[in-house]
């Protein structure tokens, strides 16, 4: 729990505060931009909310800050916007929220599909968060995108008897997987949704294309809101840059509108394509730079 005694010197006095226990996963500044900012190390509030939908997001990210870095005097509006999660993002694709601190406060995501939904990488356990996917119909599946992003997916899976799907290369991380990928092929898991390997990041790293829509990209790319462009790392790649950078060229064939990352700013995108063919030129030519790097890790 958040400790005013140890709020940073840059909080805006008033309600929310952000403490020193703020591992600056960037995940406050993705949900309530206009509430927190960045402080170079941490986030902190640089302006107290006023309106009822603003007091709302704050409040999320008060839940979905993965370390309860985040602390408030206004209780019941954070207990209230717990029934907010998931949310939704675009149809029936939503954000879980309530991120992990094992997994440096990376995103993960919830699908709904007729044939049985999918959790697109593990928030933390919340029971509260449990029981809203089981009024949307249950977990069927659960695509794991990489090693580091695991979280509580165990318990998820326990919880709906649902089927995890990682890579092999990665599989040392959830070794009672039901489904282990291999190889660097495409493959179909569903009508509509292709694992595509991605090694790079990691040696398993794959991406979920969903609908020719929907790109869930884990760590292997992620919208850079400094940037206002797609974005890659050197500094946070853990397994083969040069793997990264021919595994980022395979998506410029592939069609998307949708990039959902697990750390950096998700986004819906005019021209994808473009956009990776820009990246894989700056990867290429070494000008995807560390300053690139989402707050991770």
């Amino acid at each position: 729990m958040a400790t005013r005694a140890r709020g940073h010197s840059e909080n805006v006095p008033g309600s929310f505060f952000v403490d020193d226990t703020c591992i600056d996963c960037d995940t406050c500044r993705q949900v309530a931009p206009l509430v927190f900012a960045d402080a170079g190390d941490h986030s902190f509030v640089q302006l107290q909310p006023e309106s009822d939908a603003d007091v709302r997001l704050a409040a999320r990210a008060v839940l979905c800050c993965p370390t309860n870095s985040i602390g408030s005097d206004r209780p019941a509006e954070v207990r209230a916007a717990a029934s907010d999660f998931p949310v939704r993002i675009d149809v029936e694709v939503y954000a879980c929220g309530f991120n992990a601190e094992s997994s440096f406060g990376a995103h993960s995501y919830f699908v709904r599909r007729p044939e049985g939904n999918w959790l697109i990488d593990s928030p933390r356990w919340m029971p509260a968060l449990a029981t809203r996917f089981a009024e949307l119909g249950g977990i069927a599946n659960i695509f794991l995108t990489h090693r580091d992003d695991v979280a509580d997916a165990r318990r998820y899976a326990d919880r709906f008897s649902a089927t995890v799907i990682i890579h092999a290369l990665d599989a040392s991380a959830f070794p009672v997987a039901g489904r282990v990928l291999d190889g660097v092929d495409p493959q179909e898991l569903a009508a509509g949704i292709v694992a595509i390997p991605t090694p790079g990041h990691t040696a398993g790293h794959c991406v979920l294309l969903v609908d020719d829509t929907y790109l869930f990209s884990g760590d292997h790319l992620w919208w850079s809101r400094p940037q206002g462009r797609l974005s890659a790392s050197r500094s946070v790649c853990w397994h083969s840059w040069s793997e990264q950078c021919r595994s980022m060229r395979r998506l410029a064939e592939r069609r998307f509108s949708w990039v959902l990352p697990g750390h950096g700013e998700r986004m819906h995108l005019d021209d994808p394509q473009g956009e990776i063919l820009a990246l894989c030129a700056r990867m290429t030519e070494g000008a995807a730079s560390d300053k690139d790097a989402p707050s991770e890790h």
